[in-house]
């Protein structure tokens, strides 16, 4: 921007604009909504409307980009991020925005000590922009808790976790019971539950319209299925031969369903 071209839009006196500081405070409280709408603001003080209308539309978009890309991100992911990064990421990406579109004029509109809108007009644009976001998030989570593909998920997950629980129960009997017991177990109930978890999940996967978190979680459980009966076929023919020859083998089996369940966890 040339000399010229700041002195002639630095003429603010007779309007009032919103300052960096503030636009950054609404835009922490409640994300890039609420600094679209006042850097639009100040574009249109200025006689600037295409400018505010295209904030206003960018800041939208980019509030439904940012939040819908946190849904689909796992939750084991989103936990490990402190809470307060994400804000200040886009904040400070707003704010450098609002310096390189608005600074100087911004700047000469406080050095000739004109009107500023205050501080709690701006926290109050933030609650509102929360608030619209907060209703958005709960339309989005109602519609989908009413998703039909939940409830089917659900059901076949609660026939997994009953697989696996009973067949669990196969290493306290390691101490307890005779080889032959232990290989009937195996053969007729532990390996076929856990082929069963296996086809539970393809049949899962095989759903119209699976959230992307879910088919993500498949995959680990998928993996964890198939590690299970690894670990059992390997039991089986370390009972059957009455060797302790796979005990490595076992070992590390274990440590990668470990690594599953960390996952699920």
């Amino acid at each position: 921007m040339t000399e010229l071209e700041i002195n002639k839009e630095s003429n603010t006196r007779d309007i009032k604009l919103y300052s960096s500081k503030a636009i950054g405070g609404a835009t922490f409280l409640g994300g890039p909504l609420a600094a679209g709408y006042m850097i639009g603001e100040n574009f249109k003080s200025l006689d600037k409307p295409n400018e505010g209308r295209n904030s206003l539309i960018i800041g939208i978009v980019t509030t439904i980009l940012l939040f819908g890309g946190i849904f689909v991100v796992p939750e084991n992911i989103i936990d490990k991020i402190p809470r307060q990064l994400i804000p200040l990421i886009y904040t400070g990406v707003i704010w450098g925005i609002v310096e390189w579109t608005q600074g100087d004029i911004l700047k000469a509109h406080k050095e000739n000590r004109n009107s500023f809108f205050s501080g709690w007009r701006a926290a109050g644009i933030g609650l509102i922009s929360l608030l619209i976001i907060g209703v958005g998030i709960f339309g989005y989570t109602h519609i989908k808790s009413n998703n039909p593909v939940y409830e089917i998920y659900d059901t076949e997950l609660a026939k997994f976790s009953k697989n696996e629980n009973e067949t669990l129960v196969f290493y306290e009997h390691l101490n307890t019971e005779t080889n032959y017991t232990l290989l009937q177990e195996l053969d007729n109930k532990t390996i076929p539950k856990w082929k069963e978890n296996v086809a539970i999940i393809n049949n899962i996967n095989s759903l119209e319209n699976l959230p992307s978190e879910l088919l993500e979680q498949n995959k680990t459980l998928l993996k964890y299925s198939e590690l299970r009966i690894k670990a059992f076929e390997l039991l089986k023919k370390a009972i059957k031969e009455d060797t302790d020859k796979y005990s490595l083998q076992l070992e590390q089996v274990h440590k990668e369903i470990n690594k599953q369940l960390e996952k699920l966890n």
